[in-house]
C-alpha cells in the first residue's frame, strides 16, 4: 500500500510538473564539469556536477517556454574559469533579455578572500541577494607568479633549458628569481584586459559608471550592509527569505527545477538525420589515449588517440555536417599537438571545422585549435603562447651534498644527455637549440598558414606570448568573442542546417561498444578515454611544478588561470 501510494505521488509531482509554472534553479557550489564522463564511474562520482554544455542548452530551451518564469543561481566557492563565467554570463544575460527573472543568491563572494570572479557572474542577474553574514570580496585581479630559484640554489639545484622566444616564461619560475620585462609586460596586458572586461560587466549589469565600479574595486573587499550602500548588492536575505521572494513572484505554485533535470525532462525525440558533432578535448595534451580522474578536476588529459579518432569518425559519418571541437588546455606534447591538427586539417577538406576554446587554450591548445575554420572565444580565454621550451633539472650539486654519486656507462655520444646528473655538453646545447627552433618555426608557419597572416605577422604574435580572447581577436588569432552556443550556431550555418539541428558528442558509442573495445585504430570505440587513477589528488602534476617537461614543450606558463 505505501509503495503503492508512492508511486501515485511521484505521477502527481510529475503531472503537476508539466503543467505548472517552473522556477529553474542552478547550484554551482560544486562547480561545473566541462565534457561528458569518461565512464560510468566517472559519471556516477560526478553527478552533483551540471555540466556546462547542459546549463547553456537548457538556459536556451527555458528562454521559449512559457511554463518557465524564473531562474536562481547559488553562486558558492568553488571557482570557476573566468571564461566559463563569461559563457555563464551571456546565457543569462539571453535568459533575462526573454522578461524572466533573474536572481544570484550566495552566502559570501569572497569570505575573507577575493571575489571578483563569482561577484562579477551575480552581476548579469536582475537581482543580486547575499546572506546578511556575508562579504563582497570585489578586490580586483592579481597574477601572482613564484619563483624557485633561490630555493633550488640553496639546495644545489640549476635548472639548464631554452625557450622560443621571450615570453615563453613557463622555465623561468625555475631559472629566474623575479619577473623578467616581457614577463611582466604580458601578465600586465592580461590583467589590464580582464579588468576592463570585468568592469564594463559590472557597470552595464549593475546601471553603475565605470569609473565608480572601478573606485569600489580599490576600495574593496565590503561587509555586506556596505555592498548594499554602494549598490552591488540588492539585499541581505538568508535562503529562505530569497526564494519565498522568488516563488511569489512567479506564482504560489511554481515548482522548483534544476537546470540539469529540466534539459532531460519531457520534450520532442531527438530527429534522425543530419546533425553537428562536438568533440571535447579537456586537459594538458599528451600521446595516447584521453583519461579523467574520476574525481575530475586536473586529473583530466587529452589524448592524441582519443581525440584523433573522435574527429575521424565524425569525419567519416555523412549524417554529421560539421565538427566543433571544444577546446579547454594549457598545452602539452608539440608531437600530440600535431596529430590533432593533422585531424582538423583533414576534416576542414570535406566539412566545416568550428573551435569553441574554455578558458584556456594555449600554446599546445592554441595548437590543436589553429587550423579550424573558425575560432570562437571568450574574451576572457587564455590563449596564444604560441611558443615552445625545454630542459631539465640538474641535480649533481645536490646529490653531492647528500652523499649521493653517479656514474654512467654509454654507447653514443648523447644517450646521458639528459640524465640530470649533470648538465649538457656544448654538443648537447646544438641539438637542444635545434630541437627548439624547428618546433618554433613550425609552430608559427602553421600559425600563418591557418590564420591566414604574413609569416612576419605571426611571428610577432607568436614569441611565447599569451593573450586574452580579446586580444587574440584584434590580432587575428581569433576570429569571434562568443562561447559554445555560437560556435554550434556557427558551424550549424556553415554546414546549411536548421538552427535547431541536433548535436551530437563524439565518440558516438552503444554501450556494448564500450565494452568490448575497438577491433582496430579505424573502430569507433578507439576514440575511448580511460580512467586515470594516477591522477587521483593533487599530485596530477608533480613532475611539470618540479620543472621536468612531462606534459611536453608546448605548456602555457607557469599556472595562469583566472578565478
Amino acid at each position: 500500500m505505501d509503495a503503492s501510494k508512492a508511486i501515485m505521488e511521484t505521477f502527481d509531482r510529475i503531472r503537476q510538473r508539466r503543467t505548472a509554472p517552473l522556477v529553474l534553479e542552478l547550484d554551482l557550489t560544486e562547480g561545473l564539469t566541462a565534457g561528458p564522463p569518461a565512464d560510468p564511474l566517472s559519471a556516477l562520482l560526478s553527478m552533483r556536477k551540471p555540466r556546462l554544455a547542459d546549463v547553456l542548452s537548457g538556459l536556451k530551451r527555458a528562454r521559449q517556454d512559457p511554463r518557465v518564469k524564473a531562474l536562481i543561481v547559488k553562486i558558492g566557492g568553488n571557482p570557476l574559469g573566468f571564461a566559463t563565467v563569461q559563457e555563464l554570463r551571456q546565457a543569462i544575460i539571453h535568459f533575462r533579455s526573454s522578461g524572466k527573472l533573474t536572481v544570484a543568491f550566495s552566502e559570501t563572494f569572497g569570505e575573507f578572500g577575493n571575489g571578483t570572479v563569482p561577484y562579477y557572474l551575480a552581476s548579469a542577474f536582475d537581482k543580486v541577494y547575499l546572506q546578511p553574514s556575508g562579504d563582497v570580496g570585489l578586490t580586483g585581479i592579481a597574477l601572482e607568479q613564484r619563483f624557485l630559484k633561490g630555493a633550488l640554489d640553496k639546495l644545489g639545484v640549476s635548472y639548464e633549458g631554452g625557450q622560443r622566444q621571450e615570453y615563453k616564461t613557463a622555465p623561468n619560475m625555475f631559472t629566474q628569481d623575479h619577473m623578467t620585462e616581457p614577463h611582466r609586460e604580458s601578465l600586465a596586458r592580461i590583467a589590464e584586459s580582464v579588468t576592463r572586461q570585468i568592469v564594463t560587466g559590472i557597470a552595464e549589469g549593475r546601471r553603475l559608471d565605470a569609473g565608480k565600479v572601478r573606485e569600489l574595486i580599490d576600495r574593496g573587499p565590503f561587509i555586506g550592509a556596505e555592498a548594499v550602500e554602494a549598490g552591488l548588492v540588492d539585499r541581505l536575505a538568508y535562503r529562505d527569505e530569497v526564494y519565498d521572494e522568488v516563488r511569489q513572484a512567479a506564482g504560489e505554485s511554481a515548482a522548483l527545477l534544476f537546470v540539469s533535470r529540466y534539459i532531460k525532462g519531457p520534450k520532442l525525440p531527438a530527429r534522425p538525420g543530419a546533425g553537428i558533432a562536438l568533440v571535447h578535448g579537456h586537459g594538458p595534451i599528451r600521446l595516447g589515449r584521453s583519461g579523467r580522474s574520476p574525481l575530475g578536476g586536473d586529473g583530466a588529459a587529452m589524448g592524441s588517440d582519443t581525440i584523433s579518432a573522435a574527429i575521424r569518425s565524425a569525419r567519416r559519418d555523412d549524417q554529421i555536417k560539421a565538427v566543433v571541437f571544444r577546446v579547454d588546455s594549457p598545452g602539452g606534447s608539440y608531437v600530440a599537438s600535431d596529430a590533432v591538427w593533422r585531424e582538423i586539417v583533414l576534416t576542414r577538406k570535406v566539412k566545416p571545422v568550428i573551435v569553441s576554446m574554455g578558458d584556456l587554450a594555449a600554446s599546445g591548445g592554441y595548437f590543436v585549435a589553429m587550423a579550424a575554420d573558425v575560432i570562437v572565444a571568450q574574451p576572457g580565454t587564455l590563449t596564444g603562447s604560441i611558443g615552445v621550451f625545454g630542459g631539465k633539472p640538474v641535480l649533481a650539486e645536490l646529490l653531492d651534498k647528500v652523499g649521493v654519486t653517479s656514474d654512467v656507462v654509454a654507447e653514443g655520444g648523447n644517450a646521458a644527455m639528459f640524465s640530470t646528473a649533470r648538465g649538457f655538453s656544448p654538443e648537447q646545447w646544438e641539438r637542444i637549440n635545434a630541437w627548439l627552433d624547428r618546433i618554433y618555426h613550425d609552430f608559427v608557419g602553421k600559425v600563418a598558414d591557418g590564420r591566414k597572416l604574413p609569416l612576419e605577422r605571426a611571428h610577432e604574435l607568436a614569441k611565447g606570448r599569451v593573450w586574452t580572447g580579446a586580444d587574440a581577436r584584434d590580432g587575428g588569432l581569433v576570429d569571434e568573442v562568443g562561447g559554445l552556443e555560437d560556435a554550434l550556431g556557427i558551424a550549424r550555418k556553415r554546414a546549411g542546417l536548421s538552427a535547431d539541428a541536433p548535436v551530437r558528442s563524439y565518440p558516438r558509442l552503444h554501450p556494448l561498444e564500450r565494452l568490448r573495445g575497438p577491433d582496430s585504430s579505424e573502430d569507433r570505440a578507439a576514440a575511448l578515454s580511460r580512467m586515470r587513477l594516477e591522477a587521483w589528488g593533487p599530485f596530477a602534476d608533480l613532475a611539470a611544478t618540479l620543472g621536468l617537461p612531462a606534459q611536453g614543450p608546448l605548456v602555457l606558463p607557469g599556472r595562469l588561470v583566472i578565478r
